[in-house]
């Protein structure tokens, strides 16, 4: 069930290594998801052990990107706007792009490596810390390998395709005393952080209910419809986001969940995974949430807050620009309309685990977060009744 990254370097997909539609995130009830109201962005606890947090590169975090797809083309010029974090690696099976890439963003030859000499990083002074963008199924295995290293590491969501894969994930980083960040980019994003502060003051009383979704039509023959590289279907890429949306909107973890899914387009696309996913869920609280994803169709990414003095509704809320929050705060409107221009969320990650990496800070969205809803998808998919 296991590919190496050089299978799938020959499905000759790599230019859609990261779907047009973003990644989101969340946090625990105890730590009240870790979502600063302040408007701060370097956030987090001192570790039980300091990391040393010098980079060779002065006072920059050093980072090795890890394939080369969408995403990743999103993240460096996130990075380079940045004060505090620099490209100083490349990781691809595809010279010709990586060397195109380096020239970019002045990165020596000395500095480029495949999947077959990546372990080299280890004696790469420059290189602070990885950025996994590969497909999830090979997320647990660089993540593992660059830890070994001695690199710390920003991994894509979804974490992994399963628990096991998240647990060992963690204990490689916390054996090699590095930081591990699942890069959940809403924790960093100002309308999801401001939806959280109108709900933490209180000003739409008690939440009672949410309801989130994200989807779209997805094409044939990406790597996201084969479940060895994704691990399952959309919940496991737009889906997570209303998952994790309802935890950090709530600062709880849901304690019953249900869930329903289907195939209604019979067109070849899903042999392997799930075109729709339905689910519910109910928090300690008493709140209720309603989620739903899709491969099959357009469906915006959003929620919607509906609490006993008003409501706050954020559309879009899970893309990299064009976010949009309206609300209503016992009689007073609010509309805010986000001008951030992308890379923007890509730019406050990196600088959050720059800070946390030169600090000896716990990130704000670690490994732990990415175990989190990874055992929730587990869940779902046995309620769907869709085997693991």
């Amino acid at each position: 069930m296991h590919w190496s990254r050089r299978d799938f370097a020959k499905l000759g997909v790599m230019g859609v290594a990261a779907h047009l539609a973003p990644r989101l995130n969340a946090q625990t009830p105890q730590r009240k998801m870790g979502v600063p109201t302040d408007g701060s962005s370097s956030v987090g606890s001192k570790t039980g052990v300091p990391t040393d947090g010098s980079s060779s590169v002065g006072s920059k975090t050093g980072y090795a990107v890890i394939g080369l797809g969408r995403i990743a083309s999103h993240f460096m010029p996130g990075v380079r706007l940045t004060t505090n974090s620099v490209i100083t690696g490349l990781v691809s099976g595809h010279r010709d792009k990586a060397d195109r890439t380096a020239a970019e963003y002045g990165v020596p030859q000395s500095s480029i490596y495949n999947y077959d000499n990546f372990d080299e990083i280890a004696n790469n002074k420059t290189i602070d810390a990885v950025y996994v963008a590969l497909p999830n199924s090979m997320h647990a295995e660089y993540s593992i390998r660059a830890a070994k290293a001695g690199k710390h590491v920003l991994c894509e969501k979804p974490m992994a395709t399963n628990v096991a894969e998240c647990q060992a994930m963690i204990a490689a980083c916390k054996a090699a005393n590095v930081k591990l960040m699942i890069a959940y980019r809403c924790h960093y994003e100002p309308t999801n952080r401001r939806a959280i502060q109108l709900i933490r003051s209180g000003a739409i009383g008690q939440v009672q209910a949410i309801e989130s979704a994200f989807g779209f039509d997805i094409a044939p023959g990406e790597w996201r419809l084969s479940k060895k590289l994704a691990g399952g279907g959309p919940l496991f890429d737009v889906g997570i986001y209303s998952l994790n949306a309802c935890r950090y909107l709530t600062g709880e973890e849901p304690n019953r969940i249900a869930a329903f899914s289907s195939v209604i387009d019979r067109d070849g696309r899903f042999n392997e995974v799930e075109e729709n996913v339905g689910w519910a869920m109910k928090f300690p609280s008493g709140i209720v949430a309603s989620c739903n994803t899709t491969y099959g169709g357009s469906m915006e990414g959003y929620f919607r807050v509906h609490g006993s003095k008003g409501w706050i509704d954020v559309n879009p809320a899970f893309i990299y620009e064009g976010l949009h929050l309206r609300a209503d705060c016992d009689g007073k409107p609010i509309d805010e309309p986000n001008t951030a221009r992308d890379p923007s969320q890509f730019q406050a990650e990196a600088e959050h685990f720059s800070h946390c990496v030169q600090n000896g800070l716990e990130p704000q969205s670690p490994g732990e977060e990415g175990l989190r809803d990874l055992s929730y998808i587990t869940m779902i998919y046995r309620s769907a009744g869709i085997a693991t």
